[in-house]
């Protein structure tokens, strides 16, 4: 999930379904997000990672070979399968969109071994997984829609094994009192929240150069032809309200590793 979805009163299953479909059949989409954000053609993206971000949370989940990562609002799982790829990690995604998850298992059909990958529905606050299930955690630009983010965290702390690692990416308001921004994105506060939530060792990066691929991808979609199909309508849109207020945000990537919980 990504600052390109919708607003707040339309986030239901029914319009992401939708909304994935519409990528299903936008070639001219996923070539701007792609090309913007450095991915390469088979990576069906459906938030704003760029190829360096990928490479960068493979390195701070530090996966053991045949380790579980849980890829938690994993969308059409392009991040999630390109991390287990690279790592030799089992992968198991998460998304409440029934038609992303049939992507995402057609993708991990082509892109991982036969038995690697498993996608299910839940959601950030209710994955029906045990405590302790996963070895790492993989959150790419969803947190903010669980209410309150810090709730999202504390699941994350329950199903990562003691020693296991997060990597989380999102946005945060430069100002928490920017009523231009969403109070879901206003309400995220990582170095406040992922101690709490039971992490230790938490290191919070602003990514200024996370944040120009998004604008260069901003700036593309709006300079995309007037009668495109809906999915790069939706992108320019989102696109538009965001460069409006672009100095309203900024790009933030955590990692973090799960503490000992008390019995």
């Amino acid at each position: 999930m990504s600052s390109q979805k919708p607003a707040l009163a339309k986030r239901d299953g029914t319009y992401f379904d939708q909304w994935y479909a519409d990528m299903t059949v936008s070639p001219a989409r996923d070539a701007i997000v792609n090309r913007t954000l450095g991915l390469p053609p088979e990576l069906q993206s459906s938030s704003l990672l760029t190829w360096q971000g990928i490479a960068e949370m493979t390195q701070e989940l530090r996966m053991p070979r045949d380790g579980l990562l849980l890829d938690l609002a994993c969308g059409r799982g392009g991040y999630g399968i390109e991390i287990a790829r690279r790592t030799g990690a089992r992968l198991l995604g998460v998304d409440f969109s029934t038609v992303a998850l049939e992507q995402a298992r057609s993708s991990s059909e082509r892109l991982l071994p036969a038995g690697r990958s498993e996608f299910q529905i839940g959601t950030l606050l209710s994955t029906g997984l045990p405590p302790g299930a996963a070895d790492g955690v993989m959150c790419v630009d969803a947190v903010q829609f669980a209410e309150p983010p810090l709730a999202a965290m504390v699941e994350f702390r329950r199903l990562l094994a003691p020693g296991g690692r997060l990597v989380l990416s999102c946005w945060e308001a430069a100002d928490a009192s920017d009523e231009r921004v969403s109070a879901r994105i206003r309400a995220v506060n990582l170095r406040r929240d992922l101690p709490a939530a039971g992490f230790v060792d938490v290191h919070v990066h602003e990514k200024p150069e996370w944040r120009e691929a998004e604008r260069a991808m901003w700036q593309e979609a709006d300079a995309a032809p007037p009668d495109s199909d809906a999915a790069v309508e939706s992108l320019r849109s989102e696109g538009r309200r965001s460069l409006d207020t672009w100095d309203s945000l900024r790009r933030m990537f955590a990692t973090a590793t799960a503490a000992k919980l008390a019995p």
